[in-house]
C-alpha cells in the first residue's frame, strides 16, 4: 500500500468568539502547537466530486496556542491518497472541528512523499 503525505503553507484565520451562543458554531477553544484537532473541509479542485473532510496536522512557528480570532501562517500536513485532488496553491478551505471554526488559503506546496506502509 502506498501512503501519500503532503505539506502545504497556508494562511488561516480562526473565527472570533461567537457573541450569539444560539448559533451552531461550536464552543471556541484553544489549539496547542501542533494540533490535530482541526480538519480541512475542501471542495475538489476541478469541481468534480463532493466536499471532503481531510484530517490534518497543523503547526506554526510560535510555541503559543492559537485562539479564536487569531490569524497565522501555518504548515498543514495531510496523509491522504486523494489530497492532490482537493488541496493546491490558491485553494480556499474551511477549518472544521465539530463545526466551522475558521478558514484559510493554501499558499504553496512544500513537500510531498509517497512511501510504502
Amino acid at each position: 500500500m502506498i501512503v501519500h503525505q503532503a505539506r502545504f503553507r497556508a494562511l488561516i484565520t480562526l473565527y472570533p468568539d461567537d457573541p450569539h451562543p444560539a448559533t451552531l458554531r461550536p464552543h471556541a477553544r484553544e489549539y496547542p502547537n501542533p494540533t490535530r484537532a482541526l480538519v480541512i473541509r475542501a471542495r475538489p479542485l476541478r469541481n468534480v466530486g463532493s466536499i471532503r473532510y481531510i484530517p490534518a496536522e497543523i503547526c506554526w512557528d510560535s510555541a503559543q496556542s492559537l485562539h479564536p480570532g487569531d490569524r497565522a501562517w501555518v504548515t498543514v500536513t495531510v496523509t491522504d491518497d486523494d489530497a492532490g485532488a482537493y488541496i493546491d496553491a490558491g485553494q480556499r478551505f474551511t477549518l472544521w472541528s465539530g463545526g466551522d471554526v475558521g478558514d484559510g488559503i493554501i499558499a504553496r506546496k512544500v513537500y510531498t512523499r509517497y512511501s510504502p506502509s
